[in-house]
């Protein structure tokens, strides 16, 4: 039978790249925490990710939280010591429609002033550096060297090794079925492993955050969009160093992935929910973008492909606090797309909140509340 404890400071629920962050975090700074993970570490949104990091984003919160998360991945080797296939490349945004590259400008403007070496370019240097693509149509970009794309896995599986190090427990195929109160007091988180007694609990579950918060009674708006990517073939003839391209209007994207080349693009039909089923139409219309912004593509065979889901906020950005209303229930989730990204600055956010010390990112524009108080704040730059 699995050694579960029956007792821990923090009990963080998810195993992810923001819980794993979390709990090596928090157990570096002495805390006592256990992880749960109804299945395997990373086996939800994180290790489906496309593993993309930037800091080209239109919200200056999420820019500096940006910041100290690639900061982190650029430092994972030596804190908490791992190797994570980190490839600062880039980022390539690329705009055909005058409305986003005046939002883009706007944007750009608000990096540099963060901090952020991100400019805005024309289509001829996008070419340049990302030589795969046709540009026709394509009315400006905006580039930075220190975005890139790294391994997820590798990410979760370093903060998973680190947590263990300073002596956290990460239980794996293991449920929560139960959080129980004592009046607004949590009291104890039951599992399919048995319970463990605790007084804080972390929400750190994806896609599933809104089912773990409503076994305390609250609402976290938050619903699951099905994404999908596919691999290529290797390449052998694929210039190399490239950026991590995002044709914006579209939303289809690119990056180097080992041999081959990792493709994807939303599917602006796609319903909300956990649909595991492929639309014949997608994959169609991701070539047809293809065959207009990098037709060399098409020459490629593919290899490998699969699906995960974003963790959709309705502002899409991510929602990181603390509840009213019930006590030491923290939440990091939400992040439609950006969360593999920012964990490693998040999992600082979470340990300082569960301290009740000043954290090293103020997020309280990300508390759940905003909807409430009419205070949404949109961002404007994803994929």
């Amino acid at each position: 039978m699995p050694n579960l404890p029956n007792s821990a400071g923090v009990v963080v629920i998810g195993g992810g790249a923001i819980g794993t962050s979390a709990a090596f975090h928090l157990a570096e700074a002495g805390v006592d925490v256990v992880l749960v993970e109804r299945a395997e570490l990373g086996s939800g949104s994180t290790v489906h990710s496309a593993g993309g990091f930037r800091a080209q984003f239109s919200d200056e919160l999420n820019i500096e939280i940006s910041l100290r998360s690639i900061d982190a991945l650029s430092r994972f080797g030596e804190r908490p010591g791992a190797e994570i296939d980190f490839h600062q490349v880039g980022y390539l945004f690329l705009l055909d429609r005058q409305d986003d590259v005046e939002v883009f400008e706007r944007s750009v403007a608000l990096q540099n002033r963060c901090g952020v070496p991100s400019r805005l370019i024309d289509a001829a240097e996008a070419r340049s550096l990302s030589p795969l693509l046709d540009t026709t149509g394509v009315l400006a970009a905006t580039t930075c060297p220190i975005d890139g794309h790294a391994t997820p896995e590798a990410v979760v599986q370093g903060y998973a090794a680190g947590a263990r190090r300073h002596g956290a427990h990460l239980e794996t195929g293991c449920a929560v079925t139960a959080i129980e109160l004592d009046g607004d007091a949590i009291r104890r988180v039951v599992t399919a492993h048995g319970a463990i007694e605790t007084g804080t609990v972390i929400c750190a579950a994806g896609p599933w955050s809104a089912d773990v918060a409503r076994l305390v009674g609250a609402d976290l708006p938050v619903k699951p969009l099905r994404r999908e990517v596919r691999v290529t073939e290797a390449w052998p003839s694929m210039p190399r160093p490239l950026p991590l391209t995002i044709d914006f209007s579209t939303g289809f994207y690119y990056h180097a992935e080992g041999p081959g080349l990792l493709f994807g693009m939303g599917d602006r039909e796609q319903p909300y929910g956990f649909d595991v089923e492929t639309r014949e139409e997608w994959l169609e219309n991701v070539l047809a973008v293809a065959e207009r912004r990098a037709p060399t593509l098409l020459d490629q065979g593919i290899a490998s492909g699969w699906h995960g889901f974003y963790e959709m906020s309705p502002d899409h950005n991510a929602l990181v606090g603390e509840l009213g209303g019930v006590s030491r229930f923290l939440y990091a989730t939400g992040f439609s797309g950006h969360g593999f990204q920012q964990a490693p600055a998040v999992g600082e956010v979470l340990r300082d909140l569960v301290r009740g010390v000043p954290p090293v990112v103020d997020v309280r524009g990300f508390s759940v509340e905003r909807f409430a108080n009419a205070e949404a704040r949109p961002e404007h730059n994803i994929v």
